[in-house]
């Protein structure tokens, strides 16, 4: 056994820390917060490996300090004898300069407010190689350069440019979305991608992320409510939250739209937020999901932010009691909004219906009965009823021939006169680092403005043209995976979706018999793309219990 060299530690900690440009955006952002700066000003040139600087105008340092901070282990975010479990920043570690100095070439320029600034050069590890006197006004600029020139496998294993870069400007996204009352912009080689005025309004940043059309049909909302994590030492004390909920006529097909932060820190907290989507309730169309921005305040001690090494995971105290919360104030938020809610099935018929599985035939003798509201075609079946969801079954159909369409030319329909989409700078980044892939989807797109893009031609899948809105869900698709190959097929699942029979669409008798043949002729008719059964099957004796019958025969 041997003590490892102190670059080899250096080393290890960067790469806990600084994986890709988007971590070296999220440290420097998340120090301007700390910092107090009411506006902080992100450019990036390229992936962010060639430059990547971040300007604010928050407190500075003196001279002292700003030396001391491209070491390691040191901090201005926990007072000495202070415990990391109660610092009030966005998480501490005391790592992110020093582990960047590690992997680039780093410069800080900072002022306090006196005469003049100070300037700061670290590179190849820990500790400055050089500290000057600089022109600088209040407040901090940090330029990263040449991000993992001396580490090549490291810059080898990054995706493409446009991905790369997808990741900064969808991070940098979040924080403007968390953080409404700062003026945050994003450039990137040059030219402005997005930027918000800084307002307390999150409407307002909703706006500057999205666009006028997503932000008209935001409603902005703060509540408040009780919670007990059932500790004796703690007793009951409160969850606050604040946000806007985009109303459901606009959805998205991924749960990527929905931002969660907790004390002010974005965070990718399944739990939350699935108790964001389940506030929506039964408003959502199936299987879309909300554009929805929720800021979740706990109490002192309810939150530890330091959990993983890029601080992307909080752990929360009693996380169903804080979910609860969430779901119950979107809820009341939106309760203005029409609420059908289902009854339970009678004749204990929870424990009777069962999709039909597998092992079962296909439908070649099911007998069409009838269509129930317009949602779901009856039919019988040897001796059980089937249940088929139209949409379901439609969605089935129609992915399965999209998969073999694209195994050669896609179905297309022009778009007469070409349809503006506005999109957020993330998935206008993905646009362009996928453009051959989207026209191999159907989809002609050409760049049209600042975050908006020119939609040609769209896919038309049996012959029902999708709507061009849906370019957004199909770059989210495209973006989102590591390989072409799952981004394509998660596309075909959510194309699939669009032309398909939707709640309310009537059928003629023929039109729903050849639904339920083409069904049954798929590779897989008992389910949709997104896992959902198509096909319930009530027994026949379910029906005789039911009905305090004795035998299955008429009497």
């Amino acid at each position: 056994m041997r003590r490892l060299a102190d670059a080899t530690v250096a080393s290890v900690a960067a790469g806990e820390v600084i994986t890709r440009p988007a971590d070296v955006a999220v440290e420097l952002v998340e120090n301007a917060l700390d910092a107090g700066a009411s506006r902080v000003d992100i450019d990036v040139a390229g992936d962010g490996t060639e430059l990547l600087r971040v300007r604010d105008d928050g407190r500075g340092m003196r001279r002292s300090d700003a030396e001391l901070a491209v070491e390691r282990h040191t901090t201005s975010k926990l007072e000495p004898g202070g415990s990391v479990d109660t610092a009030g920043t966005l998480g501490f570690r005391g790592e992110a300069l020093a582990s960047i100095a590690t992997v680039a070439d780093l410069e800080l320029v900072t002022n306090d407010g006196g005469p003049r600034g100070t300037r700061v050069v670290a590179a190849g590890g820990p500790g400055a190689d050089r500290v000057e006197a600089a022109g600088r006004g209040r407040g901090t600029t940090v330029t990263v350069r040449d991000l993992f020139a001396g580490t090549p496998a490291r810059r080898a294993s990054l995706s493409t440019s446009r991905t790369e870069f997808t990741r900064v400007s969808d991070a940098i996204s979040r924080y403007a979305l968390a953080r409404p009352d700062v003026s945050l912009s994003l450039a990137h080689d040059g030219s402005e991608v997005f930027s918000t005025p800084g307002t307390v309004e999150y409407a307002d940043a909703v706006l500057g992320v999205y666009d006028r059309e997503v932000a008209s049909r935001a409603t902005g909302f703060s509540a408040a409510r009780g919670v007990d994590d059932g500790s004796a030492d703690t007793g009951p004390s409160e969850v606050t939250l604040r946000g806007a909920l985009v109303q459901p006529s606009i959805t998205r097909a991924r749960r990527d739209h929905v931002y969660v932060d907790v004390g002010g820190r974005p965070v990718r907290n399944t739990r939350l937020r699935r108790a964001v989507v389940e506030g929506y309730g039964d408003l959502l169309p199936d299987g879309r999901e909300p554009v929805a921005v929720v800021s979740v305040s706990v109490p002192e001690g309810w939150a530890d932010h330091n959990v993983h090494p890029r601080k992307r995971e909080v752990r929360l105290r009693a996380p169903g009691v804080v979910a609860d919360a969430v779901e119950s104030a979107v809820a009341d938020a939106l309760s203005t909004a029409d609420r059908r809610r289902s009854e339970d099935l009678a004749m204990d018929l929870d424990n009777a219906v069962e999709p039909v599985s597998p092992g079962d035939t296909a439908f070649a003798d099911a007998a069409f009965v009838g269509q129930f509201r317009g949602l779901y075609l009856l039919c019988a079946f040897e001796d059980d009823l089937l249940v088929v969801d139209q949409h379901a079954a439609h969605e089935r159909i129609n992915y399965e021939r999209l998969r073999e369409a694209v195994g050669g030319d896609t179905p297309t329909a022009p778009v007469d006169p070409p349809a503006s989409v506005s999109l957020s700078p993330a998935q206008y980044a993905a646009a362009e680092a996928h453009r051959s892939e989207l026209a191999d989807l159907g989809y002609d797109v050409d760049p049209f403005g600042d975050a908006t893009v020119r939609v040609r031609s769209v896919p038309a899948p049996l012959s029902r043209p999708a709507a061009p809105g849906s370019v957004r869900d199909a770059i989210d698709a495209l973006g989102r995976d590591e390989t072409p190959d799952d981004g394509r097929d998660d596309l075909l699942k959510d194309l699939a979706c669009h032309p398909s029979l939707k709640a309310g669409d009537d059928l003629t008798d023929a039109e729903a018999e050849t639904l339920i043949d083409r069904l049954g002729a798929c590779e897989n008719p008992y389910n949709c793309p997104h896992g959902r059964p198509t096909v319930l099957t009530v027994a026949e004796e379910t029906l005789v219990r039911g009905f305090g019958r004795r035998t299955t025969r008429l009497e």
